[in-house]
């Protein structure tokens, strides 16, 4: 009887440690798995941020915008790709081997996820944060563009770009001086593509601002692809990042920071003449600024000529103010021994 207790109870001890250690090895399991599934995260966001920083050495660009500069003014601008300076953004429609216009470019990036975009708000006013970036499959569903899903990725067809549609931008720049160095800047900060659609009807094509890319997002690959700049010369590239960074592209502005938040169109209210009239001023400002910064080239002349004018004169009225108060002996005797100088010089250039 002791026995069959005593082996009772020897199975039973076995019975709940193997229950125990099952118990234990199950979350255990999970614990790892999801440990597993966290390094793999970690890897794979470290592979991301080695590659833009790969990008970034291999492909140096310009240094950000200093957060302390003294001045600084926002400025948005509508790029219109029908204007010969911009045309380069435009063409070709269609990639043609590895050459293709900036919307085909940023849109693979995007959709392969070198690149985050963010959503374009009704006021027109970007806000490049991490909880308003877009996913590129909405993106997609929203505007209608057809695309193939595989085994989780996206495949979109050149044909299936609506790159033709992309004729506008809205580009956000700033200008800035830099005390640091005591230089002016006009710095891209970001860009939204604009697609022009027009509906069933045949009637006037509407806009439809897709997204917001930040352009320091964009600017390490924006070295690697190159547009032509010239009509005749087809040897005439340059980078689209030269192209941004050296102010090449064209457009009207729209819109600056102001307090109101109000586009030029209505604080124009809605005149034509008025918005033209306020654009031109904008840009007088700008330049105004710059010119009091460096100083216009005609101003530095006329400046200079006048400086050396009045040295001249004063230098003069010196020499005549000394001449007046020495003895007229002293005056005599300078002037015989200029005279005797000036006939030596003469007499020595004689012989030589």
């Amino acid at each position: 009887m002791n026995i069959r207790w005593i082996v009772a109870m020897v199975l039973f001890a076995a019975h709940c440690s193997l229950f125990i250690s099952t118990a234990q090895a199950q979350p255990r399991q999970r614990r790892a798995q999801a440990q597993q599934a966290q390094q793999q995260k970690a890897q794979q966001a470290k592979g991301g941020s080695s590659m833009s920083q790969r990008m970034r050495i291999q492909y140096p660009t310009a240094v950000d915008m200093p957060e302390d500069v003294v001045w600084r003014r926002d400025i948005y601008r509508e790029i219109d790709l029908s204007h010969e300076d911009n045309a380069g953004l435009y063409y070709p429609v269609e990639p043609m081997g590895r050459q293709m216009n900036l919307f085909t470019y940023v849109f693979r990036l995007a959709l392969a996820g070198y690149i985050p975009v963010y959503e374009y708000n009704l006021d027109g006013n970007e806000v490049l944060e991490s909880d308003t970036k877009v996913d590129m499959k909405s993106i997609l569903d929203n505007y209608h563009i057809y695309y193939e899903e595989k085994d989780g990725k996206i495949k979109v067809e050149n044909s299936d770009i609506p790159s033709p549609e992309v004729k506008l931008y809205y580009l956000k720049e700033s200008a800035y001086f830099d005390q640091a160095n005591s230089t002016f800047h006009i710095k891209p900060q970001a860009f939204c593509p604009v697609m022009l659609r027009e509906d069933d009807f045949g009637g006037e094509a509407a806009k439809y601002p897709l997204f917001w890319v930040k352009y320091s997002d964009v600017e390490p690959f924006l070295s690697r692809q190159t547009i032509k700049t010239s009509d005749i010369n087809d040897a005439a590239v340059m980078t689209l990042d030269d192209y941004f960074a050296m102010n090449k592209y064209r457009g009207k502005i729209y819109k600056t920071a102001n307090r109101l938040g109000k586009t030029l169109m209505q604080i124009a209210q809605g005149d034509s003449t008025k918005l033209t009239a306020e654009q031109k001023r904008i840009e007088a400002e700008l330049e105004a600024f710059r010119n009091n910064i460096f100083g216009a080239p005609e101003k530095r002349d006329s400046l200079d000529s006048l400086a050396m004018a009045s040295d001249s004169k004063k230098l003069k009225g010196q020499k005549r103010s000394r001449r007046g108060s020495e003895p007229k002996e002293k005056v005599r005797q300078k002037s015989s021994s200029a005279s005797s100088g000036a006939a030596r010089v003469s007499v020595r250039r004689e012989r030589h």
